[in-house]
């Protein structure tokens, strides 16, 4: 079987993609994902060199915006839809950076999951 060469990747110009932000109490995730769902760029706080508690913070998630935006201004981007998702406290600093940084914010969605009454409950605790 002959050795099949990998192509190269190339640099895509897109002009509107989607960032999914999972923002937890410990850290802040970006994933920026074309309309379709290909992931172009991904980016989180630990990337960014925090450690421990401060991957949490708002300073971190405005941090992981910041960066997001100069890379996808290289890509030729000019609107994000945003879904946020998770209860944490870099939800809405990542919002602001991208909006800082001179991208259109189109959309901003809320996906996080919320049970409808779906798993039972551990039984009461006895002390």
């Amino acid at each position: 079987m002959a050795y099949k060469k990998k192509s190269k990747k190339t640099r895509r110009q897109v002009d509107s993609v989607v960032a999914h932000v999972k923002s937890s109490f410990n850290n802040t995730m970006v994933t920026v994902t074309t309309l379709d769902g290909d992931v172009l760029m991904s980016g989180s706080a630990g990337r960014l060199g925090f450690k421990g508690s401060r991957k949490g913070t708002p300073f971190a998630a405005s941090q992981i915006g910041t960066n997001l935006a100069r890379e996808m201004s290289s890509l030729g981007v000019k609107n994000v839809e945003v879904n946020l998702q998770g209860p944490g406290s870099g939800r809405d600093s990542v919002v602001r950076s991208l909006q800082a940084s001179g991208l259109n914010i189109s959309v901003l969605r809320d996906v996080t999951p919320l049970p409808h009454n779906g798993c039972r409950p551990p039984k009461k605790r006895r002390v």
